[in-house]
Formats: structure tokens, C-alpha cells, sequence
């Protein structure tokens, strides 16, 4: 079997990070928006999204979490439950229960993700094979649109050697953190519109996603331009969580 032949059966899963504990708003992945759960969103815009094969969402062991399964049972999506603190064990034994060689980190709080960038960032990982492609190491993206492209040995290598407090609430800080042990590709677009806030992290940010669907549409067959155009058309929007602050990420989520 030639090199080719043997890569393309390489299995590309993406891993959706889901709980509803949330030190800004509490539960906010089964918030409705437009009709729907934010969750669902994000569900629908990775199942769009070229070259992969599985989705998985791994959450909590937390009874608090039950809510989680049941809604990915609606619309048939398998999930992985494990630790609530150590969110790198979680993710990596999530990547190995999906026997993923490739993983694709998302997170459930971006119900804007977008199916043509997510592709993008995976299909420059396919080409450059690097241990690890971002297009948030660089940030020219909204923010919300980020995707994280990883091999499964990387993710193990982190799982099995990172101790800081911060590499293991979280799944990739280990790997960002160290371009000397890992290869690492920056996706980045043709222009710098990171000072855009898609994501969904306060109240401030869901009334921006839910004016975004009000406008375009509540099946979500919008893709990111639009959402650009509409931004440049209404700036008022942009200004509904212009003032809100990222958390840090040794804040924890």
C-alpha cells in the first residue's frame, strides 16, 4: 500500500469541549438561540464542515452534566464523559475512545464556528503535517471561529507530561507552550479581523449571536462573511460585547 493510500485512512475527529458549569453565565451551552440550544448550533456548523469524519462531545461525570448527554442523544452524537477539573485527561481519552488520529478541538461556546475556516485549518494541517495547527496561535479571525488541529500523539505526549495547573484545566496549553518539543503551523486569513467577538461568554455576547441569527436567518446556513457584511452594515451590533474583557486563560472557564 503506498504512503498515500496508508494517510488517507488517517481517522479526523473533532472533540466538542461541553459543561454547564460557567463562572460568567451558567449553563450557556443549552441557552436557547434562535430555537435552538447553542450547543445544537455548534453541532450543526462542525457536521458542515469537510474532512471530518466523527464528532464527539466530551463533558463532565458531573450529575450537573446529565443535560449535556440528553441533548446530544437528540441529535445523535456520541459523547465522552470524564474529569471536571482535568479537562487534558478528559479530551485526550475522549480523542482515544474515538480511536481519532487526528484530533479537531472546538469549543461550545461558538455557535458562529465556521464550516469553510474550520476546513481551511485542517486541510493546512493535512499538507504541512505539523504536530499541531491553529488559527488563533496568530489571531486575524474573529474570535469564535477558532480551531485547534492536533495529532493524537501530541495530544498523548501532553497528556503524559504536563503538570503546571493551567496545561491540565485546559487541553492544548502544553503543546502552545512549547514550539521546541512541537511543531507548530499558524493559520491565518488574508485579513486581521480579530477585533471581532463571536464567541459566547457573557450575557453581552448572547444578545450579539442572537441578533446575528434574528437577522440571517434561524436555520444558520450563514457563513462567517455574512456575518461580516452584516457587522459592516449594522456596526451597532458589534458594539452589543465590544467592551467585553477575554478571560485569561489561567482564569479557567
Amino acid at each position: 500500500m503506498s504512503e498515500a493510500s496508508v494517510e488517507a485512512h488517517l481517522k479526523v475527529v473533532a472533540i466538542i469541549q461541553a459543561r454547564m458549569g460557567s463562572t460568567r453565565l451558567p449553563g450557556k451551552v443549552l441557552l436557547d438561540l434562535a430555537g435552538a440550544s447553542v450547543l445544537s448550533r455548534v453541532l450543526e456548523r462542525v457536521r458542515r464542515t469537510d474532512s471530518i469524519d466523527d464528532v464527539v462531545v466530551a463533558t463532565t461525570d458531573k450529575p450537573s452534566d446529565d443535560i449535556i448527554v440528553k441533548e446530544c442523544l437528540r441529535y445523535q452524537i456520541p459523547v465522552f464523559r470524564g474529569q471536571q477539573e482535568d479537562v487534558l485527561d478528559r479530551y485526550y481519552r475522549a480523542a482515544v475512545s474515538a480511536k481519532a488520529d487526528i484530533v479537531v478541538r472546538i469549543t461550545s461556546d461558538c455557535p458562529l464556528l465556521d464550516p469553510e475556516v474550520t476546513s481551511t485549518t485542517i486541510q493546512a494541517f493535512l499538507n504541512q503535517r505539523p504536530d499541531y495547527a491553529s488559527n488563533c496561535l496568530v489571531r486575524t479571525y474573529p474570535r469564535g471561529l477558532d480551531t485547534e488541529v492536533m495529532t493524537l500523539r501530541a495530544l498523548e505526549r501532553a497528556w503524559l507530561e504536563a503538570a503546571k495547573p493551567h496545561q491540565r484545566e485546559h487541553a492544548t496549553p502544553y503543546i502552545t507552550e512549547n514550539p521546541g518539543i512541537f511543531k507548530l503551523l499558524s493559520v491565518t486569513g488574508e485579513a486581521d479581523w480579530s477585533r471581532h467577538r463571536w464567541t459566547v461568554d457573557t450575557p453581552e455576547d448572547l444578545q450579539f449571536v442572537r441578533s446575528v441569527y434574528a437577522r440571517l436567518g434561524h436555520r444558520g446556513r450563514f457563513d462567517w462573511r455574512d456575518v461580516l457584511d452584516l457587522v459592516q452594515r449594522e456596526p451597532e451590533l458589534a458594539e452589543l460585547n465590544r467592551s467585553v474583557v477575554q478571560k485569561a486563560l489561567h482564569a479557567g472557564s
